[in-house]
């Protein structure tokens, strides 16, 4: 069975919100997932960027709304940046599965849309608006190597 564990963070500034994602990078492997929800403009692109840069990325990372797949190499470890919210029926012929079992990180931004897909472990990140400068972010993690990556985040 799958462990599964919640952890809610309330972010106050942008720089709360990317130290956070700056962590998280230092806690993960190849082949771990991430799925990001949450509100629009709420900052899951920003939350990227910052696992980005925590994983030695110095490239530009932004949305790929409309490539589907972004690939950046040149970290620590690859980030394999997805974002599936204007996918359609093609996403059979994209082999997430090469991404989820590869050598990066994979997020995931939109996951719900392609759920048949997904693994069976992974963080889910979902960030709501709560004002102007605070930020909800829900982390539920979903397989015990997640569990313990979010205690060691969370220091619980």
């Amino acid at each position: 069975m799958t462990e599964i564990n919640e952890f809610t963070f309330m972010s106050t500034s942008p720089d709360e919100t990317n130290q956070l994602a700056a962590r998280l990078a230092t806690l993960l492997e190849a082949g771990d997932v991430l799925l990001l929800e949450g509100d629009l403009g709420a900052g899951k692109t920003t939350f990227t960027k910052s696992l980005a840069k925590g994983l030695g990325i110095e490239r530009n990372v932004n949305s790929p709304t409309f490539t589907i797949i972004k690939e950046y190499k040149s970290g620590r470890l690859p980030l394999y940046h997805m974002d599936v919210y204007r996918l359609g029926d093609e996403f059979e012929d994209l082999g997430f599965d090469e991404y989820f079992e590869g050598d990066g990180v994979t997020v995931v931004e939109w996951a719900h849309l392609i759920e048949e897909q997904l693994p069976n472990e992974y963080i889910q990140i979902n960030i709501y608006h709560e004002n102007e400068t605070t930020r909800k972010i829900l982390v539920k993690a979903m397989g015990s190597r997640y569990v313990e990556i979010c205690k060691e985040l969370f220091k619980r």
